[in-house]
């Protein structure tokens, strides 16, 4: 495993994507950044991070044989391993926010950014950005944001956690491997959050309605009960769960 420090950067994700471009890199190349300023989440949010406080950082993973239509498998893993991680440390009721942000309760502590890079209907390589809140304690006023040192009342060494995220996320994109997934979604699901209880839900339109999350479609869409249990598949950019 190479790991690569970095003081800043403007994105990790950035960084090692053009690093591929210079040389060959090895499977789990790992690049950290004590700063990144152009940091970015989901749907293009902006991942704000206090310098030397947090985590952030891109793994390459590379893969054999994994089809395009398996790509939301490979988020499961991913979020899965990041899950453990923060289990061993004691966080408490540790919930994965469809698709793939990782919350203590009701907060979230990890975010994380997953780049594929394709050839026909393969993915070829995969550059997985995780943000994670370790010993930041101010978030201007953001709701819903805190970090493992808020939530634990403790220092984490940051050195010590990355290792074990690495470690945790060699383990489990192992099971990417494994036919049929049943038990990849059922491990997933027992971590959505809000599973099976009355949810608040804004559409595109930034409409809200109500309804139960179920699960999560092989497709990766979140399947959601309305009415009459009429269970609707939504992709990411058709809907937003509320807290």
């Amino acid at each position: 495993m190479r790991i690569i420090k970095l003081s800043a950067t403007d994105s990790t994700n950035v960084y090692l994507k053009n690093l591929m471009l210079s040389e060959p890199l090895a499977d789990m190349t790992v690049v950290v950044a004590d700063e990144q300023s152009k940091g970015r989440g989901q749907m293009g949010t902006k991942w704000v991070s206090d310098p030397g406080k947090n985590l952030t950082f891109s793994v390459l993973k590379k893969h054999d044989n994994l089809d395009v239509s398996d790509q939301f498998r490979l988020n499961i893993c991913i979020s899965l391993a990041i899950a453990a991680s923060l289990k061993a440390l004691q966080l408490p009721d540790i919930k994965i926010k469809w698709p793939n942000d990782i919350l203590s309760g009701t907060s979230k502590v990890c975010g994380v950014l997953v780049e594929n890079i394709l050839l026909g209907n393969q993915i070829k390589a995969s550059i997985i950005g995780i943000g994670l809140n370790v010993n930041q304690l101010d978030f201007n006023n953001l709701i819903n944001v805190s970090s493992i040192k808020l939530l634990l009342g403790r220092t984490i060494n940051l050195d010590e956690l990355l290792l074990a995220v690495i470690s945790n996320l060699e383990r489990d994109l192992l099971r990417l491997q494994e036919k049929p997934s049943h038990d990849l979604w059922r491990d997933y699901e027992n971590l959505l959050f809000r599973k099976d209880r009355p949810s608040t839900f804004k559409n595109k339109k930034g409409e809200l309605f109500m309804g139960f999350v179920r699960g999560v479609s092989k497709e990766g869409k979140l399947m959601v009960a309305l009415e009459d249990e009429i269970i609707k598949t939504f992709d990411l950019k058709e809907i937003k769960l509320m807290y």
